[in-house]
């Protein structure tokens, strides 16, 4: 069993490289909105409210799509799922940046959610089958970088943008042209360099094959249910994954909004903020994925959500110096990245062969259901009562997030 990056093929770097370049665009569409919330309202003439609905409907498509790209990615081919997502996001990003009115906006939301819902079912079968066992935590970890890398990138980008006289638009322009040249070059290294042992799906003998083509949709379906109904420990990194990302959609979200109206922080600097907190979540990836390797998923990721909860209550608190409040987000940052490799390592460890790609997909759903949730149920707190109340109940999910870690960590993962 290869245990040092030195013991890692060709393959396994080139498709470790691959898919963390994919997620790095991945999660830039998913934060074009929060740096731009008050222009956009402001060209578009709509609420925090509706602005966190157009969010929460990217989040919707990205739901429901997560499952079929995992049957997808283990029934038929990785290649087509990561082809199919990564052009539909794409696709979604470029609609944004030329819509002429909101409805056109929301379009374009829900064509990037399609788009971001395949790629957690195509990109994690991809990376366990080309990844060594010793490996795999500090391969989640390169992965977890890339995600974090492309969170921080709009922020800056638009910053850019407006300082040489350009807008949003071009931005926007400029993500989605760089996101599907790469969705191409990307799926013809696949197709033609990547071995089909890695790129095929993980399914059973030819005979298991033809019964299960033999079988109904609904048969099939049912059997999934009744599968994961069995999987107490899939189930629970599911809820987990949805309290969780309630909660960081929740700050990714509102923060800057945030620490301008509660801390008195200017727009330019919370941005810069927002930016810090995905950077130095992208540091702490690393020590998460290495941390995963040497010890185990279950302490990683209990010291990482108990260390959110307690960073987004101080925040909450709104009696600390604004100095302070930039510093408590990275914390935030920090402490919620730590536990990226540690969760996939553990669902990775509760997948069947067969199964990894529709596990993934299954926790997905929780991540994405969370992306759906918060920006409008946030939005909503943040027009009817302040952005105090927001972060409240922000910090009222990351605890019973905490809580649901620990059981994971006592009962499951033993």
């Amino acid at each position: 069993m290869a245990n040092s990056v030195r013991d890692a093929s060709s393959e396994t770097a080139t498709v470790v490289g691959l898919i963390s370049g994919s997620q790095y665009v991945n999660h830039a569409y998913l934060v074009l909105f929060p740096p731009i919330l008050a222009t956009l309202s402001s060209e578009f003439e709509v609420s925090l409210t509706m602005l966190g609905i157009a969010i929460g409907v990217q989040g919707a498509s990205n739901t429901v799509f997560q499952l079929p790209f995992g049957w997808l990615a283990d029934a038929r081919d990785r290649t087509i799922a990561f082809a199919l997502s990564s052009v539909a996001g794409a696709l979604g990003v470029l609609v944004v940046a030329v819509a002429p009115d909101f409805p056109a906006l929301v379009l374009g939301q829900v064509l990037i959610g399609v788009g971001v819902g395949g790629h957690h079912p195509a990109h994690y079968p991809l990376l366990s089958d080309a990844t060594p066992d010793g490996l795999r935590g500090r391969a989640f970890s390169v992965y977890g970088v890339g995600g974090a890398l492309g969170f921080a990138t709009p922020p800056v980008l638009f910053s850019l943008f407006t300082n040489v006289g350009l807008t949003w638009r071009h931005a926007v322009g400029v993500v989605g042209g760089v996101g599907l040249l790469y969705a191409l070059v990307a799926t013809a290294i696949l197709r033609f360099v990547v071995g089909d042992d890695v790129t095929g799906p993980n399914v059973g003998t030819a005979a298991a094959d033809d019964d299960a083509a033999d079988e109904s949709l609904s048969t099939r379906a049912v059997a999934a249910l009744r599968a994961l109904a069995n999987s107490p420990g899939i189930m629970g990194l599911t809820l987990l994954a949805l309290l969780t990302s309630t909660a960081s959609w929740g700050v990714n979200t509102y923060a800057v909004v945030f620490l301008d109206r509660v801390y008195g922080v200017t727009p330019e600097t919370a941005n810069l903020a927002l930016t810090g907190m995905f950077v130095v979540g992208a540091v702490a990836i690393v020590l998460g994925g290495d941390l995963t390797d040497r010890i185990a998923p279950g302490p990683v990721m209990v010291a990482s959500f108990a260390a959110v909860t307690g960073f987004v209550a101080l925040l909450a608190s709104g009696l600390i110096p604004g100095i302070v409040a930039v510093a408590a987000l990275l914390g935030v940052g920090a402490a919620r990245s730590l536990a990226g490799p540690a969760r996939d390592g553990l669902t990775d460890d509760l997948s069947a062969d067969d199964t990894v790609g529709t596990n993934f997909a299954v926790v997905s759903v929780g991540v994405m259901l969370g992306g759906a949730i918060a920006p409008p149920a946030f939005g909503y707190i943040v027009d009817a009562s302040g952005p105090t109340a927001a972060f409240g109940g922000i910090a009222v999910v990351a605890l019973a997030g905490a809580l649901v870690t620990v059981w994971l960590a006592t009962v499951v993962a033993e």
